[in-house]
């Protein structure tokens, strides 16, 4: 398609069933771009064509600009053979290629037109010719398919059509909901193709019951959504659906007044979009009693339940209004908003039932109830998981507190999974730990072991917090090493995708805490800790080094996310810092002496000394002073004398990027060493005198990290 050219839009739309609302903006974007790129690959639409996406609860539909109706014509060359293949000593053409040309629906007379051209070390006979473009209807009948075909369906479902098919009544379609509707308007024009059963046409339908015309037959492409906005009443746009939600949900709040917001929540706020076509915000309100139950109960049951917006107050504390997101208009609300009111009351009803009756029984007299839930068939119940998590935040709080905090963390983590028996985590799984902090602190407990046993879940996902406190530290580290450890003992590593026990997860929250907590911590002994909890249950020989390798890999990927490059990374990784806590200023040492002009001459030499203490294992890091012969040697050794121990003081007082730092000034007697010195001398005692310099020299050099990983 000519990209200067411009050509009148097209629009196509599924009219269907109300599509499942957390699937709807997938596939509305799906739907409207397979579309596009279908059309742009048969040359109907190019780089000028702008694609505009919309999904509503009951219509998928896509606008395309520019679109062509027929695209150009295309010239193809095609190889045939050999001309000594096709063609005779005379020039004739051969059996051969009379038979080809046959195959393209020509006689053997179009011999004298084929184009002779080199192909390699042989000429070869083309033939030139010239294919006619597509029309618009053929290329959007193959794209339509192709868009229907690829939908990102959650599950598909199967209906009888009753026309248009070859057995009405028992032909049977499979779609994500049952199709009623299909426009294709090229400009004004139907384009006539057909999809699911239906033939296209150019009118379609707006809101259920407040639409102000129906069918609403659309003039042209360019104005479907203003005409479903203006006579059915349906905002069509997945975007600017959302957008006026959230306008008026900011709105109902501040008529509210007292700096009230609604509660900030995409993933409801998406889904809220995909139910209603015609979003109408109503202020509704529960009795105050309720605010007596934890607000993470009320607002979660809002949420999931009801799909309604809690109102927070400006300390964001819960308030007794919260706001629906109607898809009617109703003159007088009152109906719309009571039957809300009444909806909700019970649930909140129910929330405060289970609070109640939940605190009746302390969290301690709930231990026995662990014993009788099955954690996994190999590792038996949560009650023998709690004992082990016990032991492993104990020894964790020991080293890094006294007494009194490995009292509290034990207390907390024999503690952390009661509340999983109560009523309310029961019916609200996502408040565990929640509830068992509210319980807690109704039983009279210290408000650490209180916030340790909610936050022990903690980080649950990328970018959330750590836990508040030390002995929250101590419990979560061990619930997370516990499973780590648990998992790997069995051998139920995670593949691929599959990681159902979200060992990532725990991998990367054990790394977070380490690091972002500064905890003087050893990852290997944190691990054979852990290990030495599960007893006889850890069967696979392998688990300490495989779990070992899968946290540092973890770290590895997330050093780089944070702009690490891969070969600093595996530089400080490589030598495995049992505590983790020093990667980052490791790596910040490490960029900083990449940043050094002597920075890639010693890495470069730092990696051939490598190579060479490989080939020589009896080398140690011994130097004879006095076997020192070449001026080169006696050079380095003198610069390493004074070099070297300034480089480890700084090493030992942390200050690693000072150290590396020092040792750039090796870089010259380096340089001059391999330049003048034989290293594999004839004379033994030389040759090993000289191996131990190197050997000397290679450790003071890789204390920070393996310098020779950033060697190019």
């Amino acid at each position: 398609m000519n990209a200067t050219s411009s050509h009148p839009s097209l629009l196509v739309e599924l009219f269907v069933e109300e599509l499942p609302p957390k699937a709807l903006k997938k596939l509305g974007d799906a739907f409207a771009s397979v579309l596009r790129d279908q059309l742009v690959a048969q040359g109907l639409a190019g780089g000028a064509s702008v694609l505009t996406a919309y999904a509503s609860p009951r219509r998928l539909a896509a606008h395309l600009t520019n679109v062509a109706p027929r695209a150009a014509d295309k010239a193809v060359s095609q190889k045939l053979m050999p001309v000594s293949v096709g063609l005779d000593a005379a020039g004739q053409p051969t059996p051969a290629l009379a038979k080809k040309l046959a195959a393209l629906g020509l006689d053997a007379s179009a011999a004298a037109g084929l184009r002779r051209a080199p192909d390699g070390k042989a000429e070869a006979l083309f033939h030139d010719s010239t294919v006619a473009g597509a029309t618009l209807a053929e290329g959007l009948q193959k794209a339509l398919a192709e868009a229907i075909a690829k939908l990102p369906i959650p599950k598909v479902m199967s209906y009888q059509l009753e026309a248009r098919c070859e057995l009405p009544g028992w032909s049977s379609v499979s779609f994500v909901r049952p199709a009623h509707g299909l426009v294709a308007l090229h400009g004004a024009e139907v384009v006539p193709v057909t999809a699911l059963g239906l033939e296209a046409g150019r009118d379609t339908h707006g809101h259920r019951f407040e639409a102000a015309v129906d069918p609403v037959v659309l003039r042209d492409a360019d104005h479907y959504a203003l005409q479903l906005e203006e006579e059915g009443a349906v905002i069509a746009g997945f975007e600017a659906r959302r957008a006026e939600i959230a306008r008026q949900l900011a709105a109902a709040a501040l008529a509210v007044g007292n700096g009230c917001e609604p509660i900030r929540d995409d993933a409801l706020l998406d889904e809220v979009t995909a139910l209603v076509e015609r979003p109408n915000v109503l202020t509704c309100s529960f009795e105050q009693e309720f605010l007596g139950v934890p607000q993470e109960c009320l607002i979660l049951t809002m949420k999931a339940n009801q799909k309604y917006f809690p109102l927070l107050d400006a300390q964001g504390r819960l308030t007794h209004r919260f706001l629906v997101v109607s898809n009617i208009r109703p003159d007088d609300a009152s109906a719309v908003t009571g039957g809300n009111e009444r909806v909700v009351r019970p649930r909140l009803a129910d929330a405060k039932f289970f609070f109640d009756q939940d605190r009746k029984k302390s969290l301690e007299s709930r231990l026995p109830l662990l014993d009788k839930v099955v954690y996994h068939n190999k590792l038996g119940t949560q009650g023998e998981r709690v004992q082990r998590v016990v032991a492993i935040a104990k020894a964790i709080a020991t080293q890094l507190g006294d007494g009194a905090l490995a009292a509290q963390a034990e207390q907390a983590a024999r503690l952390a999974k009661t509340d999983l028996v109560t009523d309310m985590v029961g019916e609200f799984p996502e408040l565990q730990g929640i509830m068992g902090r509210y319980y807690a602190l109704n039983d009279g407990l210290p408000a650490a072991v209180a916030d340790a046993i909610e936050d022990h879940y903690k980080p649950r996902f990328a970018g959330d917090e750590l836990p508040r406190g030390t002995v929250g530290l101590a419990v979560a580290l061990a619930d997370k090493l516990e499973t780590l450890a648990g998992m790997f003992g069995i051998g139920n590593l995670p593949t691929g995708d599959r990681d159902p026990f979200a060992l990532r997860r725990h991998a990367l929250g054990v790394v977070r805490m380490l690091i972002e907590r500064d905890l003087p911590l050893e990852l290997p002994a944190l691990i054979d800790i852990a290990l030495g909890a599960m007893r006889a249950l850890a069967t696979e020989p392998n688990a300490r080094a495989q779990l070992l390798d899968f946290i540092q890999d973890r770290l590895a990927g997330s050093l780089r996310e944070q702009g690490a490059s891969a070969q600093e990374v595996d530089a400080v990784l490589g030598q495995r810092p049992p505590r983790l806590a020093e990667v980052p200023r490791l790596l910040a040492a490490v960029r900083a002496f990449a940043r050094l002009p002597e920075a890639p001459a010693l890495a470069a030499a730092n990696k051939r000394i490598g190579n060479i203490l490989k080939k020589s294992p009896e080398a140690d890091a011994h130097v004879t002073e006095g076997l020192l012969r070449e001026p080169a040697e006696q050079a380095l050794y003198q610069a390493m004398q004074q070099v070297v121990p300034q480089a480890d003081a700084q090493f030992a007082a942390g200050d690693y990027t000072a150290s590396l730092q020092t040792l750039a000034a090796l870089r010259a007697p380096v340089d001059a060493f391999f330049d003048g010195v034989m290293v594999n001398a004839d004379e033994a005692d030389l040759r090993l005198n000289r191996l131990g310099l190197l050997a000397a020299l290679h450790r003071a050099m890789n204390r920070v990290a393996l310098l020779e990983r950033l060697a190019a």
